[in-house]
């Protein structure tokens, strides 16, 4: 994967564009139609599912435990890292695309958070729930994943998943530096060297990712998420004002068609 990322990283901006148009709609489309074959051949689970997914997470023991509040950490933390909601990153895919309003950019990214959370993270949970507990009891991150995937749909399933995975992994890295490609021009300029410095540094730390404890990648994604997430909270109450003018433009002239 790191081969193929600096492939793509070393060409012009508009290829990773191009190669993120066809990779994101084409597996979030299989992943979507792959879950509901899933569920609909486990219909009769489906109850049991969603009493224990309330019963773990508003359960008197967790309650009792502060299960309660670690739940709603994690739950924060793994969205927040899912779709980015809030931290600032959204503005320069939204920057990129071609849109008459910026009202319309912001409702195609508010639509996004909605896909992506609601939508992809939820398949990956019925996919999880619906295997049998005493299978993937123990097991996490992928292992659980892949061993739901096996239960569900054979080897068929565990190959899927691992192209899944690589699809989903490959279309993040590329967003992300597609990202920080603009940001570095902006603070430093669009030359040869800020430019080629942060290629480099790009490709080390996705190898040091690959390779560093598994805990470890998710602590600094969160210390990251968070660092830009305090930062942008804080402009956007200055910027909220022009936003909220521009709401109000686009919904009159709405009205008025």
């Amino acid at each position: 994967m790191l081969v193929v990322i600096a492939a793509v990283i070393v060409l012009r901006k508009n290829a990773t564009v191009k190669v993120l148009d066809l990779l994101v709609p084409v597996m979030a489309v299989l992943y979507f139609v792959i879950t509901l074959f899933i569920i609909f051949t486990n219909l009769g689970s489906m109850p049991g599912v969603f009493k224990r997914i309330f019963e773990e997470a508003f359960g008197f023991r967790q309650a009792a435990a502060g299960g309660f509040g670690v739940v709603l950490m994690n739950g924060v933390k793994r969205g927040l890292f899912s779709n980015e909601a809030g931290s600032g990153s959204a503005p320069c895919a939204a920057a990129a695309a071609e849109c008459d309003s910026p009202v319309k950019a912001g409702f195609v990214q508010a639509l996004g958070v909605f896909v992506d959370t609601i939508v992809i993270c939820s398949c990956t949970a019925m996919i999880m729930l619906l295997a049998p507990e005493d299978l993937v009891q123990g097991l996490s991150g992928m292992e659980l994943l892949q061993t739901a995937m096996h239960y569900h749909m054979g080897q068929f399933g565990v190959i899927f998943i691992a192209a899944t995975l690589f699809m989903f992994s490959f279309s993040t890295f590329l967003g992300i530096l597609f990202y920080a490609r603009g940001n570095v021009a902006y603070l430093f300029g669009d030359n040869w060297g800020s430019q080629t410095g942060y290629k480099v540094l790009a490709l080390v730390m996705l190898f040091i990712g690959g390779i560093a404890a598994y805990t470890f990648v998710w602590d600094l994604g969160d210390v990251g998420i968070g660092l830009m997430t305090i930062f942008n909270i804080f402009m956007l109450y200055p910027l909220g004002e022009k936003a909220l003018k521009e709401l109000k433009i686009y919904e009159s002239e709405k009205k008025k068609k």
